[in-house]
């Protein structure tokens, strides 16, 4: 029988069990995947402790890609042998072999391995509903992307950068600046030694930034509202400080009649055509070279939850795969 990790309880990474699982025959409208590689993403660790409730006992991990071996009936959106790949849902991804609805996978181009797509699907269709969709950067401007050695923000700088933007990203260690430094940003912040709003003041000439894209949450959400220009967007995508606490909405209008939105990719590609959308547009990028996917850790599936443990250490850059 296939193997999946598996939580019965919520809590930290010893919650993480492998074992044995029956994969059923797929269901109409479902693919049967075997996974070549498996996504790591922040969220995984939402879901293991309950911050993002699961019903339990429950599979865990939102992206990953590989042969699609099955299919349903009614399914005309792949077929047996197609090389896939999928983010954002049903959770289950960690997993040797799964079922999964056939409209929530992309057809992979030749050019892109199975390693590359595990890496990218859920922090590039992240970063490209970020940048192409909920705040459409343009070129000239200067946008302020916190995070910016993880895994979303590397791509999302590169991105950016390639759309003509000026590109600021926060990080917490010198390594990690240089990280930033050489995959697209123009000015690196290291928010543990510097004020980053202060810079990002001096950067912009006093003006600050249209848009802050905020995967941290809890530590910069005051900062990142102090570094808007007037009718400015802050984006917070992500909580990896802690979640947001309630907040006087009348500080977005003392602060410049701001804006702050809190999306999710899976409204964002909810619809087939919008997931095929930004699809299109992040293979393109990606094999244009303009973006470069780097895996810089890689674990054996079974081993998930010493790359948890890794992750919410902050020993990690990039993009993370797990291999069955």
């Amino acid at each position: 029988m296939p193997h999946a990790i598996r939580i019965h309880r919520t809590g930290g990474p010893e919650v993480l069990s492998w074992e044995e699982v029956e994969v059923p025959a797929a269901a109409a409208g479902e693919a049967t995947v075997r996974h070549h590689a498996v996504g790591l993403n922040f969220i995984d660790t939402y879901h293991r402790t309950g911050l993002y409730p699961l019903p339990l006992p429950s599979g865990i991990g939102l992206e990953g890609a590989g042969v699609v071996e099955a299919v349903g009936a009614g399914v005309s959106e792949v077929k047996v042998g197609d090389r896939v790949a999928y983010a954002g849902g049903p959770v289950g991804a960690y997993a040797e072999v799964r079922n999964i609805p056939a409209h929530r996978l992309l057809k992979l181009p030749d050019p892109i391995g199975f390693d590359t797509a595990a890496a990218m699907m859920l922090q590039g269709l992240t970063a490209a509903y970020l940048l192409r969709r909920t705040y459409r950067v343009q070129p000239g401007d200067a946008v302020l992307i916190h995070a910016a050695a993880g895994g979303v923000g590397l791509i999302a700088c590169q991105w950016a950068k390639a759309l003509g933007a000026t590109v600021i990203g926060t990080v917490g260690s010198p390594a990690k600046a240089a990280l930033a430094k050489a995959h697209g940003c123009d000015h690196v912040i290291n928010y543990s030694t510097e004020n980053f709003t202060q810079r990002v003041r001096e950067i912009t000439g006093g003006e600050g930034v249209p848009v802050v894209y905020d995967g941290v949450g809890k530590d910069t959400f005051m900062g990142s509202l102090d570094s808007l220009c007037p009718l400015g967007m802050l984006v917070t995508y992500g909580n990896a400080s802690g979640p947001v606490p309630p907040f006087d909405l009348l500080l977005l209008s003392q602060k410049g009649s701001l804006f702050v939105t809190r999306p999710t990719i899976v409204h964002y590609t909810a619809k087939r055509a919008d997931l095929e959308a930004l699809g299109a547009e992040l293979f393109d990028v990606v094999a244009s070279g303009k973006v470069r996917i780097e895996v810089n850790q890689t674990y054996a599936l079974q081993d998930a939850a010493q790359a948890h443990r890794d992750l919410e250490a902050r020993k990690t850059t990039g993009s993370t795969i797990l291999l069955p």
